[in-house]
């Protein structure tokens, strides 16, 4: 467990001798006969470890940088504990959360709908919003048809789970979002990870696994989350032609971050996006709401719609949601100059931090820029250290990332300005010199 914080040896040792001590402690005495019995959860498989865990953050007095109340709109600016802070833990990656066209037409759809559907859509839950978002978004890809469900990850879950079965095969990016990799354990399909964002590896496993296949799925994302890099679309594409497999792509970070008007990675890489056979999304980052959706040919649409556990068994979106994220969509695709400055912005701000010596990975300076720590408690403290200066930036650990790889990770938005982003690399500079050799080790 000790391996995820990237201690020395002797640090590791001098942490594992005191959560002896302490675990000794708890094993024993009234407490922990209570916490034994048929109605305790102390059994769980991981809840041992989550506990050590808890324990090990405490030992190393590391501050909890995770479920900080925000007080307002959380845009490129926020207020969290009534401060204001720099912000760069937000999707809101065009600044359409709290626009005021954006709200009205929420407010104008809790007028006429109320807040909720309060109701699958299949029994009575179904309102012409709903139809109106899904024309939209099957419009951005070209697409015959789409379904849009009240969350991003059971849109994944339910759609991988439900698509596949236990004769076929699913090969899938190494760094797809847990989402992805949810769905296809529920699926009972062969699973089949390939080297981040490597296409020669991902034609490999495909043709090698195919073969003894019923049917195969491929899935990538359009923008990777931890990474801020892209695929080789035109390569994916040919390659599930060739192998006879469906394509699945991932648009979560792309919609409203990749091309010319935002439409994704196909109008980035200029790529006909009929050759992806599924195109994924979700409405809680650009498209200021919160659900997932996806696009395709109408009959798998239709069967997703009478069949799909998570969306027959499931409310309905809120109408006030379908109403933001259509409003979003049209904002996006009529104001181009958004993406143009988010990208500005992006990549002004990767290039500054690598000209100061910083890591940032593979980012490709689009919206989502990592700067690589190499050790959790380092990217902890780095996050606290931002957080003092006025900075809000989150760090990944493991074992969301493996730990040579934990980050502070930046999501960058259109309207953070030059000035900003300048605060932003010297906050990061001033974090980095006032770590003493204790703090980064542990």
């Amino acid at each position: 467990m000790t391996e995820g914080f990237g201690l020395s040896a002797g640090a590791r040792l001098a942490l594992l001798q005191r959560l002896a001590k302490r675990r000794a402690r708890q094993d024993t005495g009234p407490a922990a006969a209570q916490r034994v019995g048929a109605r305790s959860f102390a059994d769980l498989p991981g809840m041992r470890d989550f506990a050590l865990m808890q324990t090990a953050v405490e030992e190393l007095d590391l501050e909890n940088p995770f479920f900080k109340s925000h007080a307002g709109v959380a845009g490129g600016n926020t207020t969290i504990g009534n401060e204001r802070y720099l912000n760069f833990s937000s999707y809101n990656y065009l600044g359409l959360n709290g626009d005021p066209r954006v709200v009205a037409a929420a407010k104008g759809a809790i007028d006429r709908y109320g807040v909720s559907a309060s109701a699958s859509r299949l029994v009575s839950g179904e309102r012409p919003i709903h139809a109106e978002l899904e024309t939209a978004l099957a419009a951005n890809y070209n697409a015959e048809a789409a379904l849009c469900m009240v969350s991003g990850h059971a849109t994944n879950v339910t759609v991988i789970g439900h698509l596949m079965g236990a004769r076929d095969v699913i090969v899938h990016d190494a760094a797809i979002h847990n989402s992805c990799t949810e769905g296809a354990r529920l699926s009972g399909a062969r699973r089949i990870p390939f080297a981040h964002n490597d296409w020669r590896a991902a034609e490999r496993e495909l043709a090698a696994a195919r073969r003894n296949a019923g049917r195969a799925l491929l899935v990538i994302e359009g923008h990777y989350s931890m990474d801020g890099d892209v695929p080789d679309l035109a390569r994916f594409v040919e390659m599930a032609r060739r192998h006879d497999a469906w394509l699945m792509v991932d648009e979560a970070h792309s919609l409203g971050v990749l091309g010319e008007t935002g439409r994704g990675i196909f109008e980035e890489q200029g790529v006909d996006p009929d050759g992806v056979d599924i195109w994924m999304g979700t409405l809680s980052k650009t498209l200021s709401a919160c659900g997932g959706f996806i696009a395709a040919k109408r009959d798998l649409i239709e069967w997703l719609r009478h069949t799909a556990p998570g969306f027959v068994y499931s409310v309905g979106l809120p109408p006030t949601l379908a109403a933001a994220a259509i409003e979003s969509l049209a904002v996006m695709r009529a104001e181009p100059w958004r993406v143009a400055q988010l990208r500005r912005n992006a990549r002004s701000f990767r290039d500054r931090l690598r000209a100061r010596g910083f890591d940032t990975g593979a980012s490709e300076g689009y919206s989502i820029v990592p700067v690589i720590t190499g050790s959790s408690v380092r990217a902890t403290r780095l996050s606290a250290a931002m957080f003092a200066r006025g900075v809000n930036v989150q760090p990944i650990v493991f074992p969301a990332v493996p730990e040579q790889a934990a980050r502070l990770r930046f999501f960058v938005c259109a309207e953070h300005t030059e000035a900003e982003l300048d605060r932003a690399v010297d906050a990061l500079a001033e974090g980095v010199a006032s770590l003493s050799p204790l703090e980064i080790s542990g």
